[in-house]
């Protein structure tokens, strides 16, 4: 009888997967957003565009990828019991670490110091993988805030996702660096579009000269195409949103820079779909795993 309970409630799980699959038939748009260097607004993006996104009616969960120093949670002022360093050592499941952020978000925290996921055994491979695929929420973007810097960790998350946004500001550094990680990616790991942002820029066309500087480079010197996703103007709300830990399209909706969030987040919608069919949450895991051991030179 024991024998018949446990195979009827392992028939009833796989029921209830199948069940889930069915209910999110279109795949996940999954958006990397980074920046080649620190301090240029990239995790206030992440923020603000995943709530953005939510404000119209889309499902979204955020990704806390800077494993040396998780942000999103202090950005939004949570404070997460567990996170992504206890999915991986086996002691809670991925629904378990989930925080609930403002608008509906899903927010998947990350701690810091954990290892990356090229390093982990195959077991736990299969057990991150398997997380994502059980997963029951129905989510249409995953955004993905990677870590400063060009390391290996930022190359697999982006090479992994379907788009890749580039945050800029007006800074000679973060111009540089900015087009050092696009020629990084695009000569070393064959990402051939990205899409920039210009942030806390004074003025529209001050944006758009960031991106034509970044353009005009990337024409002359690699095989790729930039295309431009808009300007986050220099927002004093925004600043006061941040040093109240919120995020200014929740706190201050009206603001100019909340507003920009909002339009850039429906011009986010207009692109086209996935260019990978299998574009559920445990195809960008998979993905995100078989790059990492490319990386590190170990057959997947």
């Amino acid at each position: 009888m024991l024998t018949h309970n446990t195979s009827l409630q392992s028939s009833t799980r796989d029921q209830a997967t199948g069940l889930r699959k069915m209910a999110r038939p279109r795949p996940v748009k999954v958006i990397a957003i980074t920046g080649g260097k620190g301090g240029v607004g990239k995790t206030n993006v992440a923020v603000n565009l995943a709530l953005a996104l939510a404000d119209d009616d889309k499902k979204v969960m955020l990704l806390d990828a800077d494993f040396g120093l998780a942000n999103v949670d202090v950005q939004l002022g949570l404070s997460p019991e567990y996170d992504l360093s206890h999915l991986i050592a086996g002691d809670r499941n991925l629904e378990e670490i989930i925080v609930d952020g403002p608008r509906g978000i899903k927010i998947i925290p990350a701690s810091s110091g954990i290892a990356h996921m090229a390093n982990l055994s195959q077991a736990e491979h299969a057990g991150v993988i398997r997380a994502f695929s059980e997963l029951s929420y129905d989510v249409d973007y995953l955004l993905v805030d990677t870590a400063a810097g060009i390391s290996d960790g930022v190359a697999s998350f982006c090479r992994a996702s379907h788009e890749v946004i580039v945050v800029v500001c007006d800074e000679p550094a973060s111009i540089t660096d900015a087009y050092a990680l696009i020629k990084v990616m695009n000569r070393e790991h064959g990402v051939d579009h990205f899409h920039v942002l210009a942030n806390m820029a004074h003025t529209a066309r001050e944006g758009h000269e960031l991106y034509s500087k970044l353009a005009l480079a990337a024409d002359h010197f690699l095989d790729t195409t930039l295309t431009y996703l808009g300007v986050i103007p220099q927002d004093e709300r925004l600043r006061k949103a941040v040093q109240k830990q919120r995020a200014v399209v929740d706190l201050y909706p009206g603001s100019p820079s909340a507003t920009a969030f909002k339009k850039i987040a429906g011009n986010i919608e207009k692109w086209p779909g996935t260019r990978n069919a299998s574009g559920q949450l445990e195809f960008f895991v998979e993905r995100l795993i078989n790059v990492e051991q490319e990386l590190i030179g170990v057959a997947p």
